[in-house]
C-alpha cells in the first residue's frame, strides 16, 4: 500500500513546496487539485489555494507538473479534476492531460442531488455521461474514477455500482471515501466491508478523512439539529484503523490518498502526524506499507 497527499489539503504550500515537503515527509505520491478556484488574499482549501493547478491552460503547465512532481521522487496518485463527468469537452481535456502526465486515473465530480432536482433523469443522463467518460478514458489509456460523496446522486456504493455495472472497470470505477460516507452513504452498520465488496471490481481508489456529527442548541420546543464538520483523522467518528482492516479483507492494496481539511494543528505537523496514523493503522491491518 502507498500513501498519496490530496494537494487541496496544503493550500498554504506552493506546488513546489508541496511536493518537497511531502518527498520529505515520507509521503509516496501526490494528488494534484485541478480546477479554475476563485481568488482569495488569504490561501484556503476552496479559494486561493497555493498548491492548486488551474484548469485552464493545463495542457502548457505539463511539464511543469511533471518535473514537480518526479523531481521530488513522488509519483501520481492521480488527478483531483473538478469537472464535471457531464461536460464532455473538458472531461476529454482531462483525459488527455492525465494520459500526457502519466497520473493513471482522474477523478471526476457528480451531479448533485438539490431542491427541484429528479433523481432518475440526473441518473439516466450520467449513465450516459458514464459511458461516454468509459469509452474516451479506454481510448486514453486512463481510468476514471467517480467519488462517493455527500449529497450526489452516487453518495452510496450501490447507487456507483448500479450506475457503472456493465462498464469496463479498467477504464471508469470508484473513489471511496471513508469522511464522506460518514456524513452521508455508508453501507454496513457492522462492518465497514459492506460498502467495499458492494463495489467489488469497481473499488479503484481510496480517500481518507475523518467527520465529526455534533449537536447544535436545542430550540424552544426541545428540537435539536445536527450538523457534521471535518475533524482530524485520529478523533473524528469514522474507524480508521477498522477501515484498513476492511480494505484489507477485500484485498484492496492500491493508493491511499489523504484529504485533510481541519485546522487544529500547524498544517506541516497536521500532515505529518496524518501520515504516521495512516502507516500505523494499515500496518496494523496487515499491510506492507511502501
Amino acid at each position: 500500500m502507498r500513501f498519496a497527499l490530496f494537494t487541496g489539503s496544503t493550500p498554504e504550500w506552493t506546488t513546489a513546496e508541496v511536493a518537497r515537503k511531502a518527498a520529505d515527509q515520507g509521503w509516496r505520491g501526490l494528488e494534484w487539485r485541478v480546477v479554475d478556484q476563485k481568488p482569495s488574499d488569504v490561501p484556503g482549501f476552496w479559494a486561493g489555494s497555493l498548491s492548486t493547478f488551474p484548469l485552464t491552460g493545463i495542457e502548457e503547465l505539463v511539464p511543469e507538473i511533471v518535473g514537480t512532481t518526479n523531481g521530488a521522487g513522488l509519483d501520481f496518485a492521480g488527478v483531483a479534476a473538478y469537472v464535471p463527468i457531464g461536460d464532455r469537452g473538458d472531461v476529454e481535456r482531462v483525459l488527455a492531460v492525465t494520459a500526457a502526465l502519466g497520473a493513471g486515473r482522474v477523478r471526476l465530480t457528480m451531479p448533485k442531488t438539490e431542491a427541484g432536482t429528479d433523481y432518475a433523469e440526473l441518473f439516466a443522463q450520467a449513465r450516459a455521461d458514464a459511458e461516454f467518460a468509459s469509452e474516451a478514458a479506454a481510448h486514453r489509456g486512463v481510468q476514471v474514477v467517480i467519488q462517493l460523496h455527500h449529497g450526489t446522486i452516487t453518495a452510496t456504493s450501490s447507487a456507483a455500482r448500479q450506475l457503472l455495472d456493465g462498464l469496463d472497470p479498467a477504464a471508469i470505477g470508484v473513489m471511496h471515501d471513508l469522511g464522506n460516507t460518514t456524513v452521508e452513504g455508508r453501507e454496513g452498520l457492522q462492518t465497514l466491508a459492506t460498502g467495499l465488496q458492494i463495489l467489488g471490481e469497481y473499488l479503484a481508489h481510496v480517500h481518507i478523512k475523518n467527520v465529526v456529527w455534533r449537536p447544535g442548541e436545542p430550540q424552544e420546543d426541545g428540537t435539536v439539529d445536527w450538523a457534521w464538520s471535518w475533524a482530524p483523522l485520529r478523533t473524528g467518528m469514522a474507524d480508521v484503523p477498522g477501515y484498513f482492516r476492511a480494505l484489507h479483507s477485500v484485498g484492496y492494496d492500491g493508493w491511499v490518498t489523504l484529504e485533510d481539511f481541519t485546522t487544529e494543528l500547524p498544517l506541516e505537523e497536521r500532515i505529518a502526524d496524518d501520515l504516521a496514523y495512516l502507516t500505523a493503522s494499515a500496518t496494523a491491518a496487515g499491510y506492507e506499507v511502501k
